[in-house]
């Protein structure tokens, strides 16, 4: 069973060490962190967990999608507002979350359109979101048809979920033991979409991983764990190229 005093899984793993190759930069209301390769008209909008857009494992994984081609661009989607620390009281998490709604960033997300396009020359698009970012690429690629894939790592999913309106094609992936995201509820999630959804997606399972171990688990943490981390991160790019 999950820990009752801890209603969200970020708290599992590890923080990299990591310094970041980009840079931080003033969009309209809100900052991002920017890593670009040489030259391209591709970029992928990479979308925080609860503790924020400074993370050095959210870095890591732009920096990641940078050196594959991409503009990554991670932006401040709290809008200024504290990111949750490991050290914060988790019995009040559920207020903390209540004026972080994943669902309602549509003003942060058309700035950092609107970057991208105006500023970066970006024409092919795509998002990734991990945990609380997977939930705002669920709400993204429902809403935005210029985002042309999309990738959500372990965002949580509810019974009454319906993200099957997906408009372009998206990639889910999640932890086979993963206390927070039960497995029937990613069933009942692939049983919507083989119903209702119109357009190319997967949901994939990885054996024995838990929450967060795409950006949060370290490759030498466990032997057994490295081939699924990687997998994860080669998966997520892959998808990226066949539809970016």
């Amino acid at each position: 069973m999950a820990n009752e005093l801890r209603p969200c899984p970020c708290g599992i793993g590890d923080r990299f060490d990591y310094e970041g190759c980009g840079q931080e930069v003033q969009v309209e209301h809100i900052k991002a962190y920017v890593c670009k390769p040489a030259s391209t008209d591709k970029a992928v909008i990479v979308i925080h967990d609860i503790f924020g857009w400074q993370l050095p494992n959210t870095r890591y994984m732009a920096d990641m999608l940078a050196a594959n081609g991409y503009i990554a661009i991670c932006p401040d989607f709290f809008a200024g507002k504290e990111p949750w620390k490991p050290s914060d009281d988790w019995s009040k998490f559920d207020d903390w979350l209540k004026t972080r709604d994943a669902r309602k960033i549509n003003k942060e997300a058309d700035a950092v359109l609107k970057y991208l396009k105006e500023q970066c020359g970006a024409k092919k698009l795509g998002v990734v979101g991990f945990c609380w970012g997977g939930v705002a690429v669920h709400h993204l690629m429902m809403t935005y048809p210029e985002l042309k894939a999309g990738v959500s790592l372990y965002g949580l999913i509810k019974d009454s979920d319906d993200i099957s309106n997906l408009l372009n094609p998206t990639f889910f992936i999640f932890a086979e033991k993963d206390d927070f995201i039960p497995l029937h509820q990613v069933t009942l999630l692939e049983q919507k979409l083989k119903k209702n959804c119109k357009v190319d997606y997967e949901v994939k399972i990885y054996p024995g991983q838990t929450h967060g171990f795409v950006h949060r688990k370290r490759e030498d943490i466990n032997p057994q764990d490295k081939p699924y981390i990687e997998e994860g991160r080669k998966d997520m790019i892959n998808w990226l190229n066949k539809y970016v």
